[in-house]
């Protein structure tokens, strides 16, 4: 190891770039006691069961993918009922009879859309992963889709959710607003189009950036990714980093991460890979007064859904808990 390695920079040195994804900062803003238990503890705090509706979206997220990679004459909605049915995760559901009812729901829901697609119409990228960055952050995502309209890229991200969408989510966004303006920094093509596709109710919710709309999203992501990046400094300084995380303390959390917001995209629902039901209750790391203060709880209704609400006595106190399948619009 490097005689400087954790050290902190000297005055007046460059600070290292922000590595961080939208979700990374949007859960800094929700609850820092979740962030910390998210990105910096390690080991990791255990989860509590996978939630059913992140099975459900993350399914149907899998199968859309899947779709759009088939040859030009199996895009089909058949062809997609049959990837929902393949690829179908079973964890959060009550029993097999709710699964099985979730299952032809997701099938009947992907079909209906994709029969309102041209299968010739290809994407720019499905699944494509983005990345911009700034003399304060190194930001990078997953797009759904991207889609060349003419002269310019849009931005598409699926929604499964019950909750109906406003154009207000979609100009709000912090998530797509930074996908746009990597997609038009990798690409090197305008991207400020963003569409929110609602596959419940078959809308879709668009909103047209100006440059001004994404620079102000761009410095509030960069906000966010100061205040997060001392906060993390911080941790290390007090309570330290593994040996095996040191160096992406400021990445972002694995994938298979899921909370009541929306699916995890595209795998497991929440929890481990490959696991369901209860887990090994292993507690949070043991931090200094100064930094369970810094990373201070933020109580609300989202408590409820919580992952790691296990571990927050305020959070258990803010709501009820939630069972697995809750989050399903039955």
């Amino acid at each position: 190891m490097s005689a400087v390695q954790g050290q902190l920079p000297l005055e007046g040195m460059p600070r290292r770039l922000y590595s961080c994804t939208p979700s990374r900062l949007n859960a800094w803003l929700d609850c820092r006691r979740r962030y910390r238990f998210t990105y910096l503890d390690r080991p990791q705090p255990s989860k509590g069961p996978a939630w059913a509706h992140n099975s459900v979206g993350a399914s149907v997220h899998n199968a859309l993918a899947g779709w759009w990679r088939e040859p030009y004459e199996r895009r089909t909605p058949l062809t997609a009922s049959i990837l929902v049915t393949n690829g179908w995760i079973t964890e959060g559901f009550r029993d097999d009879e709710q699964s099985g009812r979730w299952l032809g729901r997701a099938r009947d829901l992907v079909s209906g859309y994709v029969a309102t697609l041209d299968p010739a119409d290809d994407p720019v990228g499905v699944e494509r992963t983005v990345a911009t960055r700034t003399k304060v952050i190194a930001l990078s995502g997953r797009i759904d889709r991207l889609d060349r309209r003419g002269d310019e890229l849009v931005v598409v991200d699926y929604k499964t959710g019950r909750r109906p969408l406003t154009q207000d989510d979609a100009r709000s966004s912090l998530a797509l607003a930074a996908y746009a303006i990597a997609a038009s920094t990798m690409m090197r093509t305008p991207c400020r189009t963003v569409e929110l596709h609602h596959l419940p109710t078959g809308e879709i919710v668009e909103w047209r950036h100006t440059d001004e709309s994404l620079g102000r999203h761009l410095r509030r992501a960069e906000e966010i990714a100061t205040e997060a990046a001392t906060g993390d400094e911080r941790y290390r300084e007090l309570v330290g980093a593994p040996p095996a995380d040191r160096g992406r303390a400021s990445g972002a959390a694995p994938r298979s991460s899921g909370s009541a917001s929306g699916p995890s995209r595209p795998g497991r629902a929440s929890g481990s890979p490959g696991v369901s039901g209860d887990r090994p209750s292993a507690g949070p790391a043991v931090v200094p007064a100064e930094i369970d203060e810094l990373f201070a709880p933020n109580p609300g209704p989202i408590c409820s859904w919580c992952d790691f609400r296990r571990h927050c006595a305020e959070g258990q106190a803010a709501g009820p808990e939630r069972r697995p399948w809750d989050g399903l619009a039955e």
